[in-house]
């Protein structure tokens, strides 16, 4: 028995491990820093809603990545856990009228295009395209939420 209750125990951490942190840029723009604090090169910067993968904490800093695994530091307050987001990984993306391959192309996306994270069907994400339609994408072509 306390076989068992260890690799449940250990199921149970490796699970809680491949979860991802993720958040959003939460202003109109944002830098993505060298380091943790202002004094630090800024490398990047971020438009709303830009999805990142939170990697450790640094007090009100956050060590991030990015779809292309560009990494640096946020400051937190400028982020938001409940504003999800995907970015488009491929040249041009379809967006679609249904959750299908055989559904109407309603719009294009181009790669680095930030969409609002509206749901999930399978292997498609519902999304929002800034100033254009409501459609679905599949979630391989996008990267994020």
């Amino acid at each position: 028995m306390p076989t068992l209750l260890t690799a449940l125990a250990l199921l149970a951490g490796s699970t809680a491990a491949t979860a991802r942190e993720m958040v959003a840029v939460n202003r109109t723009e944002i830098n993505m820093r060298s380091g943790a604090g202002t004094h630090h090169q800024a490398l990047w910067v971020l438009s709303r809603g830009y999805p990142l993968q939170v990697l450790s904490h640094k007090g009100q800093w956050l060590q991030v990545r990015d779809f292309e695994n560009d990494r640096g530091w946020v400051f937190k307050p400028l982020t938001s856990t409940h504003s999800p987001h995907h970015v488009v990984k491929v040249q041009v993306l379809n967006i679609r009228s249904k959750p299908s391959l055989h559904s109407r192309v309603l719009a294009k996306a181009a790669r680095g295009e930030i969409l609002k994270t509206l749901g999930r069907k399978g292997d498609w994400v519902k999304i929002k395209q800034e100033d254009g339609p409501m459609g679905w994408v599949s979630r391989r072509l996008v990267w994020g939420w």
